[in-house]
């Protein structure tokens, strides 16, 4: 049998309940003019009565979705394609009784009609109709104020669907408003959020309780809260949370915005926000209301001495709120971030009682994230989004999205090239990881990006490169063993040594390897000719990278940033002052709430067990959950002690100038793109090249490619001679008295 093509319902047929079939269908499956058939849809159903085309042409279908699943009245289904097994033949008995909720107009009607009254309408206008448990009926065609019927129930429970007739006993359980009806209906149809479950539940918990509870807290003497904050960074998801949440509890959104309040003329802009929560009274009055005020600091920052527009409005949407009163139905959600900008009148009890924050999210929330983003995805099996999320440290909502919408778009341009099917696999996400940035990086003062080094691009060192593995990479690799042990990562490391010995190119190898967001800064990006800057720049560099966490943020050269008190420095010079915001940084004091990330774990239900991937998840999280400070100097005399103790720069590792098999091993790296001659002996140029430094060994070598080149042009391999030739040109950067100075310290 042929598919069915979904065409529009003719204008003679609207409201009357008609399922316009081919008489080859009728006939195969039984039915004739006016029996009852339910007919599958994509996101519901709708009960309707057969009735022959005019053409008498198979192969189409029309319906009048007189009777349908509530989804359809939202977002009604036009133009697909239909298989005839969707058509279906039902029983249709005459109902005794039904329990139903009649959607009305406005509020007014509502109001002003009497109970017996629409009583008597509804019973009237729904006599002859087929109705189905839990559809909507749909009463637009009468063209009165009684729009739509919710069939709750009917009777006998025996039955789905039934007959109305003048017999049926109708009972009306509520009466609603068309508005409050439509938001109950958008409610039904939310898109899921990955991560924010605890919060949403949090905040769930406070609509719920003084919009459809008011009578239980009244008897308690509790006052209803009147405002929630929310705070988080952008891309978090604070709007689609409120629109989740509001939707679950089946209350109306008042969305307000920035634009829609400000007018130019003084008394105009509060003119529109009075009118706003009168908006939101009216609302309250048909059921449950949410006034949301997006972006609050743009419509309400702090006010200033001089009678700025900004004043006038703040102080209208405190003369406002402290006039909600506990008979008004509506709670107000404003959302932020930055709440240091809002006035502090708004932050008191009273007017926005509550704040909620939602920070960056962790390594577990990224995985819930990435799940819900992938569901719908055509995802490799391959993929593994516990690894996904550790790679996206500082990956907001927004960003993961866009991370999943680039790596899709790889795969659309592999597929255009004929290399296989729609699926995204790993190496997509890689490709993605590079385009798509963390949005709190975008903005920041240090450097964020570096190109990857391998350890094995580093010869000798072997001791300090297990050091650093222990400092970086364990943590991240083995968290349920740190966790056993007791153990987190140290707070700072400290590499000090002579120039050129590979100190910078050390912490870009172990930030390479450890998947970690790493932030450089140097003293040209604190330094600032006005006083508190600098000192406020630094304090900003350690807010990012603790939404950044797990960070390393690296100090380079960290003498010439912050010098010792000790060393005749006064008391209130600018190395002396951020010197002293380092100390409080790095033991943590004077953390904002704003930066809290996360919420308090949900206690496990007794006599379930955890998952072992949730488990590695919330160990990786405790002990990566703190910045990293690497510094590195060639001058660590000029350090503070306070600043070399234990608990602050935990590990100082002494990067010694590379003895003779660390120089072999320096120049079998340095030579390995380059042709070299087989007359080339290492051993020879690695004796005669003591005191020489890492950068030393590799000018050397380039310097010799440099001769080979001078000789002749088209010179295909460097010799041994024109590494002598360079030896001789080039003198080692390290004297014995340096590196004994150094050996002293250590």
């Amino acid at each position: 049998m042929t598919s069915l093509k979904l065409l529009p319902v003719e204008s003679s047929d609207r409201g009357s309940q008609r399922c316009r079939l081919g008489p080859g269908l009728m006939a195969a499956l039984g039915l004739t003019a006016g029996s009852p058939v339910l007919v599958s849809l994509p996101e519901g159903s709708c009960l309707c009565s057969a009735w022959p085309r005019p053409d008498l042409a198979d192969g189409f279908l029309q319906l009048d979705m007189k009777s349908c699943s509530p989804y359809l009245v939202r977002q009604p289904t036009s133009r697909l394609t239909l298989d005839p097994e969707q058509v279906i033949s039902v029983p249709c008995p005459k109902l005794k009784g039904m329990k139903i909720s009649v959607v009305v107009q406005s509020v007014d009607f509502k109001r002003n009609s009497p109970p017996r009254f629409i009583h008597e309408l509804v019973k009237d206008m729904l006599k002859g109709a087929l109705v189905h448990k839990e559809h909507v009926i749909n009463l637009e065609d009468f063209d009165m104020d009684i729009l739509h019927v919710v069939i709750k129930d009917i009777y006998p429970d025996s039955n789905t669907a039934g007959l109305v007739t003048s017999k049926t006993s109708v009972n009306i359980a509520d009466i609603q408003t068309v508005r409050h009806f439509k938001s109950h209906l958008q409610g039904q149809v939310t898109v899921p959020l990955g991560g924010l479950d605890e919060v949403s539940a949090s905040l769930r918990e406070m609509l719920q309780l003084p919009l459809l509870y008011p009578a239980t807290l009244d008897s308690l003497g509790v006052a209803c809260p009147r405002g929630v904050l929310l705070v988080g960074p952008p891309g978090v998801g604070k709007t689609q949370l409120v629109r989740k949440v509001v939707g679950e509890v089946g209350a109306i959104l008042v969305v307000v915005r920035g634009p829609e309040v400000v007018r130019s003329r003084p008394g105009e802009s509060e003119e529109v926000l009075r009118g706003v929560f009168a908006q939101a009274r009216a609302a309250a009055e048909e059921g449950p209301c949410v006034l949301f005020l997006d972006e609050l600091d743009s419509l309400f920052p702090r006010r200033s001495g001089s009678s700025a527009p900004e004043n006038r409005l703040v102080a209208q949407l405190l003369t406002l709120m402290d006039g909600v009163d506990r008979s008004d139905r509506f709670l107000v959600i404003g959302a932020t971030n930055r709440p240091d900008s809002l006035d502090p009148a708004l932050r008191r009890p009273g007017r926005f009682d509550r704040e909620v924050i939602i920070g960056p999210p962790t390594l577990s929330q990224r995985a819930a994230i990435l799940s819900v983003l992938c569901e719908k995805m055509p995802v490799c099996p391959s993929v593994d989004i516990t690894e996904l999320a550790q790679r996206t440290t500082g990956y907001v909502g927004s960003d993961l999205s866009a991370l999943c919408r680039e790596a899709a778009m790889h795969a659309m341009r592999e597929n255009a090239k004929g290399s296989g099917e729609h699926m995204v696999a790993l190496k997509h996400f890689l490709e993605a990881l590079k385009l798509v940035r963390p949005s709190c990086l975008r903005s920041s003062l240090g450097r964020t990006d570096l190109a990857p080094v391998a350890w094995e691009q580093i010869g000798g060192l072997e001791d300090i490169k297990l050091k650093l593995r222990q400092s970086i990479e364990w943590p991240m690799m083995y968290p349920e063993a740190f966790s056993r042990l007791g153990l987190c990562r140290p707070r700072g490391v400290l590499l000090y040594g002579p120039p050129g010995c590979a100190k910078t190119t050390l912490v870009r190898a172990a930030a390479s390897a450890s998947n970690c967001t790493f932030l450089s800064v140097s003293g040209a990006d604190l330094y600032s000719p006005y006083v508190g800057d600098s000192e406020k720049a630094l304090s900003q560099l350690f807010r990012q990278a603790r939404a950044c966490a797990p960070c390393i943020l690296f100090l380079d050269e960290i003498d010439s940033v912050i010098g010792s008190r000790c060393s005749g420095q006064t008391a209130n010079s600018v190395q002396t002052r951020l010197l002293s915001v380092l100390l409080n940084e790095m033991d943590g004091v004077g953390l904002k709430t704003l930066e809290r990330r996360g919420t308090q774990k949900i206690l496990q239900v007794e006599g379930a067990e955890a998952n072992h991937t949730t488990e590695q998840l919330d160990s990786q999280e405790v002990c990566n959950k703190d910045v990293m400070v690497v510094a590195a100097t060639n001058r660590p005399d000029c350090l503070d002690s306070a600043l070399l103790r234990p608990g602050r720069l935990d590990h100082i590792l002494y990067v010694p100038p590379p003895d003779l098999q660390a120089r072999l091993a320096i120049l079998k790296v340095c030579t390995k793109s380059m042709p070299v001659a087989p007359d080339v002996c290492m051993e020879e140029l690695g004796a005669g090249t003591d005191l020489y430094s890492g950068a030393d060994l590799e000018n050397l070598c380039k310097e010799a490619a440099l001769l080979a080149l001078e000789e002749n042009m088209e010179a295909s391999s460097i010799k041994h001679e024109h590494f002598l030739q360079s030896l001789k040109k080039t003198k080692p950067s390290l004297t014995a008295q340096q590196i004994q100075t150094y050996q002293i310290a250590s």
